[in-house]
């Protein structure tokens, strides 16, 4: 071979390498942002999390990390209409869960019933082994779906009246015409003072991989959801909803190959109504968003992708902080049991 021959193998081969070296460099380039190994890092007020693995079967255990829902609230005539039930005799626990509704709905509101406990006269939901000598059935006047309407009084009447003739009870039912009314004024009421806040968390250049979004959200003290693409930051009561939920693709989070699922956004959201005031929601929220723009190279925006200026995020919390007032004054303070059903 000669020695231009030997001469132009040589650079064949170097340029082969260099299209090699650069096809690969570009790969890591554009490759999804991944986890890496947590070095000591101070907590964000918050215990260490561990980090929960975003595959098919994660959730299953996560779901572990999630406070358990608090047992159904009783009825409340701010938010329900009520119906009593007259008894010619007391009624057993078991007659009474035997005779009850297969379904606890009346079209897009929630359908309840208590009894008068004969020994400790407490309304309660019936329970095998004691013994009621009135009950009284309620559904609730409004919710995010809207006002209770005349339909659905209508089918709150029927499952009521069809309770009362198994257990022998008579019923009395208020006016249709002036609850449907006090339904409307209540939801709008509602409609008013509802408040749902979200900032969007955009990647600047390289995506994020699942794994990497969850680290960084749980050194922030997120755990996973019940959902695949959800985290929550628990609320500091067990049994109530979280205070903050930061969500992305969900099909990302289901890949199965998580590690090259590319994330350009996520996004941190406030559900104000369920959350107590006390829990500093809005500033944790704002603090968050902060930190994880930082960390994860991130801008953060609003819905239609325009960055947020946080110079004016104060505006919002005076605003935050009179609604908490307005609910307050109406008896439906932000995380109390009733703010919790109607806001739901």
């Amino acid at each position: 071979m000669s020695t231009l021959q030997i001469g132009l193998a040589i650079a064949g081969g170097l340029v082969l390498a260099g299209v090699v070296a650069h096809g690969a460099w570009s790969t890591r380039k554009n490759s999804p942002r991944q986890a890496q190994p947590d070095a000591q890092e101070p907590s964000y007020d918050a215990p260490e999390v561990v980090e929960p693995q975003f595959d098919h079967g994660s959730f299953d255990t996560g779901l572990a990390s999630v406070p358990a829902i608090e047992k159904r609230p009783p009825l409340d005539a701010l938010i329900d209409v009520l119906a009593s039930i007259g008894l010619e005799s007391a009624v057993s626990g078991e007659a009474a869960l035997a005779a009850m509704p297969a379904t606890r709905r009346v079209g897009s509101k929630p359908f309840g019933l208590e009894g008068l406990n004969e020994a400790t006269l407490a309304w309660e939901c019936p329970v095998p082994g004691q013994r009621y000598s009135m009950f009284q059935c309620g559904v609730q006047l409004a919710n995010r779906t809207g006002a209770l309407n005349e339909i659905e009084f209508s089918e709150f009447v029927q499952k009521t009246q069809s309770f009362a003739d198994i257990v022998n009870g008579n019923p009395e039912f208020p006016e249709m015409r002036d609850e449907v009314a006090r339904a409307r004024e209540l939801d709008q009421f509602a409609s008013e003072h509802d408040a749902q806040l979200g900032f969007t968390l955009r990647a600047k250049k390289t995506a994020w991989s699942p794994g990497y979004v969850q680290q960084h959200a749980a050194r922030r003290g997120f755990v996973a959801g019940a959902l695949p693409g959800r985290m929550v930051l628990p609320a500091s009561e067990p049994g109530l909803p979280p205070v903050l939920d930061l969500s992305f693709d969900t099909q990302a989070a289901l890949s199965e190959d998580p590690a090259q699922s590319a994330i350009h956004s996520v996004t941190l959201s406030l559900d104000v109504p369920l959350v107590r005031p006390e829990e500093k929601a809005f500033e944790r929220m704002c603090d968050i968003a902060i930190a994880l723009a930082a960390s994860m190279d991130g801008l953060i925006t609003d819905d239609n992708g325009r960055v947020i200026p946080f110079d004016g995020l104060s505006a919002i919390g005076t605003d935050l902080d009179q609604l908490y007032v307005t609910l307050q004054e109406h008896d439906l303070a932000a995380g109390s049991v009733l703010a919790r059903r109607l806001f739901s």
